[in-house]
This record gives C-alpha cells, sequence and structure tokens, in this order.
C-alpha cells in the first residue's frame, strides 16, 4: 500500500511521540507500505522552525536527510496537485493540509492524519481516531 503522511504524523513518528498509536507506527513501518512525505509538509516544518513554533532533534538539514533512512520518500507538488486544489471545496483552512489532501486525492491515496477535517475531503483517511 502506498500512503501519503500529514506533517504532524511525520513529527510524531520522528519523534517518538506516543500520541502516534501502535497500529499507525506498525502501519508506517511495514514492510509493504510505501510512505510519502509531501515537500508541502517539509515547507511548513520550516515556517515553524523560523517562529520558533517547533523544535527539531538536531538541525532540519539532519531532520530530511535522515528521511530515507526511515522509509519517506519525498512527493513533489505538480501541477495536477494544484489542479485538484484548484477545485478542493474550502472546508480546512490550513494551506499545508489542504495541499497535503490535494496530493493525496489527485494520486487516490490514503493519508494519514490526526486532522478531523481530512475526512471532509477523503474516505481514504487513516487516522488516530
Amino acid at each position: 500500500m502506498t500512503i501519503l503522511i500529514d506533517t504532524h504524523i511525520l513529527l510524531w513518528y520522528a519523534k517518538g511521540d506516543p500520541r502516534l498509536s501502535s497500529s499507525i507506527r506498525a502501519n508506517l513501518e511495514h514492510p509493504q507500505t510505501t510512505c510519502y512525505v509531501s515537500k508541502a509538509s517539509l515547507w511548513e516544518i520550516t515556517i515553524k522552525v523560523a517562529l520558533g513554533k517547533l523544535d527539531l532533534i538536531g538541525s532540519f538539514d539532519d531532520f530530511i536527510d535522515e528521511l530515507p533512512w526511515q522509509g519517506f520518500h519525498l512527493l513533489d507538488i505538480n501541477v495536477d496537485d494544484l489542479r485538484t486544489l484548484y477545485t478542493l471545496p474550502f472546508r480546512h483552512g490550513d494551506p499545508f493540509g489542504r495541499l497535503i489532501i490535494a496530493q493525496a486525492l489527485s494520486r487516490r491515496w490514503p493519508v494519514v492524519s490526526d486532522d478531523a477535517k481530512f475526512r471532509q475531503y477523503s474516505s481514504q483517511l487513516i487516522t488516530e481516531r
């Protein structure tokens, strides 16, 4: 299975945060699961770090360099994603979340998030709740 993960899921996984359930962690680590992280998530992380709202363990470069070692693939933003984003109903105000939703929808991939607003867009939400 191929999945796209939301920013906070990536951060919870990287930090070993207990809010990430063992079932979601097992899903992310399953050998037949291919996990993608949107570059929109990296953009969101850089902004939060710059604003002092997020501390990373180590440098941003180290964080990015670790992603492949943790089994994550980076997902570029393409024109089809933007076309989907353009037509997406405005039910979610977070621009990063909206882009991640659009990317999942345009690829027909499930998305892993704890954000209840994602449910308004996709029945393929893999959630913590």
